[in-house]
């Protein structure tokens, strides 16, 4: 049976809290690489399903989304930022962004220090 991206950084969320050091890291590795290729399949799927629309409406939904947009941003960004808003909210990039914090709080960040 094939694990799918969210089941995979779920298991990696449960299993966060008990790790330290640099098992903490690997897993908080292992689970961006994950969001990173969840956010990319969603924003693949979302181009595919608005890729009709006009730019404009394109603007128009990313900003009732939340995401503000301007007219600097070319419409592939528009359409990241829509997958970006869809995407915080599935069960992956929540348990993935609860298992960052809870790493940063415990001093231990994929971002290193200057």
């Amino acid at each position: 049976m094939m694990m799918t991206t969210t089941q995979r950084i779920l298991d990696l969320a449960a299993v966060a809290p008990a790790s330290r050091g640099e098992d903490l890291v690997l897993l908080l590795r292992e689970a961006n690489e994950l969001y990173q290729q969840g956010l990319q399949d969603l924003q693949r799927s979302v181009a595919a399903r608005l890729g009709g629309l006009p730019t404009e409406e394109l603007m128009l939904a990313a900003n009732a989304a939340g995401m503000p947009c301007d007219a600097s941003q070319d419409r592939d960004e528009v359409i990241l930022l829509l997958a970006l808003a869809e995407w915080e909210m599935t069960p992956a990039a929540m348990a993935y962004a609860e298992m960052a914090e809870d790493a940063a709080r415990r001093g231990i960040c994929l971002i290193p220090e200057e």
